[in-house]
């Protein structure tokens, strides 16, 4: 029986940097919100057990009187199987395992941005900027694309009165340049890697390798965007206009293979520190700009999520229809 005892619910969003975690105490309540760094820990579970052993989570495990028994995890990785290996990090575990090590009664582990795809529904005028024009269609498929450490991709689909998401791997999708600039970016980027996808542009490290091949220099990403927003580097500036301007286009190949006409969302680490370079970027312009099809995607809004931990929404809702689903059989 699941009955009143399925809270309160552990939630993870894992990246290749950081670790969120929440604990949710009721439908879409969230508490108890620490962020860890990856590279603390060696391991998934000893950042779990960290988390679960922090003040703030034995106190509401206290005063409900009752032990965690349900988890759910957004990883920054495919899930196919019990065995997880991080793309971006070298955490790798077996979900069976570390299920039966915190004495889980569910742990439900996701793709990060299948989750993220799952929040969108429940965004709400406050969480989201819109860039530019466009209007959605109600009931239609939803995109979403998001740089951070890697680029994620994805998606939701209707599916009655519900949504299906997408699993996907749409970053490592080959990188196109659109423009002689980009040609060179491109040419340069080969002599390093066999395959340049739109990941190796498209997330904090591609800010580096973008700078890189314009300047011929090395900086951080982190002091790229901070001498791009205060106008000190010509050359780091011009890497952040690349790269939305590329962004923009990756974006556009998303909802184009997807038919997003509800909606493009930009999601991840790297937007939201833009500020007011993104919004005067090219981003929505390479967004529309596909030929015979620009009109079609200049009715698709794009929208920059601005809510500080989306993907818990998406966590929640997916470990929600699990549970059902359980206890229904």
């Amino acid at each position: 029986m699941m009955g009143n005892q399925t809270y309160p619910r552990l939630l993870a969003d894992i990246g290749g940097t950081n670790a969120r975690f929440a604990l949710e105490t009721a439908e879409r309540q969230f508490v108890a919100v620490r962020v860890l760094a990856c590279a603390d820990f060696p391991g998934l579970s000893d950042a779990m057990q960290s988390y679960l052993a922090s003040p703030e989570v034995q106190q509401v495990s206290d005063n409900a009187e009752l032990r965690i028994r349900h988890a759910a995890i957004a990883i920054a990785n495919p899930v196919n199987g019990d065995s997880i290996r991080m793309t971006n990090h070298h955490w790798s575990f077996s979900i069976a395992a570390v299920r039966q090590q915190l004495d889980f009664s569910t742990l439900l582990v996701m793709n990060d941005f299948t989750a993220l795809a799952m929040a969108l529904p429940y965004l709400g005028a406050s969480q989201r900027q819109q860039i530019g024009g466009g209007v959605e269609q109600p009931e239609r498929t939803i995109g979403l694309i998001g740089a951070g450490t890697g680029l994620g991709v994805s998606g939701i689909v209707p599916a009655g009165k519900s949504w299906a998401p997408l699993a996907s791997e749409g970053g490592h999708a080959s990188f196109a340049p659109a423009n002689n600039e980009e040609v060179q970016i491109l040419q340069s980027l080969w002599q390093q890697y066999q395959h340049v996808s739109a990941e190796r542009l498209l997330s904090g490290k591609g800010l580096e390798l973008i700078f890189a091949a314009i300047s011929g220099k090395t900086l951080s990403a982190a002091e790229i965007t901070h001498r791009a927003l205060d106008g000190s580097c010509s050359a780091c500036l011009r890497t952040v206009e690349h790269f939305c301007a590329i962004l923009g286009s990756m974006a556009g190949n998303v909802a184009l293979t997807l038919g997003a006409t509800g909606g493009m969302y930009i999601g991840g680490g790297i937007v939201p520190k833009l500020g007011p370079l993104f919004a005067a970027s090219a981003f929505r312009e390479r967004f529309v700009a596909k030929g015979r099809l620009g009109n079609y995607l200049a009715q698709i809004p794009t929208y920059l999520i601005t809510e500080e931990y989306p993907a818990f929404l998406g966590v929640s809702a997916m470990l929600a229809r699990h549970l059902e689903q359980e206890n229904n059989k």
